[in-house]
């Protein structure tokens, strides 16, 4: 049985910010929190209001239910997301919009052949609902990115499971260009040789450079998983401009392999490229 996840944030910073008077940058990014600056505006990342004072973190715990009960594989589903308010017990039903939507949802099979970033639907009584069509028999990742009202931007995880045989991941390293519907793109890392437990530089090379255009509020979504599914991360681009170069700072936690997904949009395509990283131990 998998273990519980461990998630890292989109910036992969551990601490929250505090304000320190002396340095005279007060307003900090909740979504890229080792953003700050000394006067009001927009992170430069991610497009999100900067603010004055940072809530505390309080975890919003994530509920899955499904129908059928028992998913088969390719059959249509319905899933029901509810996100428990923790200080009064209550489904929380009030959200900010973070890149665009109310909440982001990443579906990742044990086999780490289906990957799906959706957008579920915002109900009457608060749940959030999403149609899934599930390919594969065995265990399904999800992780949520949401920002409850008065809160902190959040990431929840759960596990689902489609009947049949369960069908392990076995990735090899793959570092060659990865080709989506009507772009490319090469992958450049330092260092070379990522190492667990420090920071590695991921630089995207796209081809064709021209017709590029933000996706959801960004110039790139990225979700990293290890072989193992334990450990999701969800990243945007540290650098970017709209002009073919992106680049991703990522803590890959343990050493192993990683599959990594990142999606761009040109010419209002979405395209999804796809490489398979070997982490090595410090």
């Amino acid at each position: 049985m998998i273990g519980l996840l461990a998630a890292s944030t989109r910036c992969l910073a551990q601490q929250q910010p505090t304000s320190d008077p002396s340095s005279g940058k007060d307003w900090v990014c909740l979504m890229d929190r080792d953003y700050r600056s000394a006067t009001p505006g927009f992170c430069p990342r991610c497009g999100m209001k900067l603010v004055a004072r940072v809530p505390d973190r309080i975890e919003y715990p994530l509920e899955i239910s499904q129908s059928p009960e028992m998913l088969k594989p390719g059959g249509d589903a319905t899933l029901k997301l509810r996100i428990v308010d923790p200080g009064r017990g209550v489904t929380a039903k009030h959200f900010e919009v973070v890149h665009e939507k109310l909440i982001h949802l990443f579906i990742v099979s044990e086999n780490l052949e289906f990957f799906a970033h959706v957008h579920p639907t915002l109900l009457a009584d608060g749940c959030f609902r999403q149609e899934i069509r599930l390919p594969y028999a065995g265990m399904y990742r999800l992780l949520a990115d949401f920002y409850p009202a008065g809160s902190v931007p959040q990431l929840a995880v759960g596990t689902i499971f489609v009947s049949g045989e369960s069908l392990p991941a076995r990735l090899v390293p793959n570092l060659a260009a990865s080709r989506s519907e009507n772009v490319s793109a090469t992958l450049r890392m330092e260092p070379e040789g990522p190492i667990s437990g420090l920071e590695t530089r991921l630089f995207l090379q796209l081809d064709p450079a021209t017709g590029l255009q933000p996706y959801l509020g960004a110039w790139g979504h990225m979700l990293a998983a290890s072989e193992d599914l334990v450990d999701l991360m969800h990243l945007h681009p540290f650098l970017a401009e709209g002009k073919g170069d992106l680049q991703f700072n990522v803590i890959f936690p343990r050493p192993g392999l990683y599959r990594i997904w990142t999606q761009v949009q040109r010419e209002n395509v979405v395209n999804t490229l796809v490489f398979t990283i070997p982490v090595k131990a410090l």
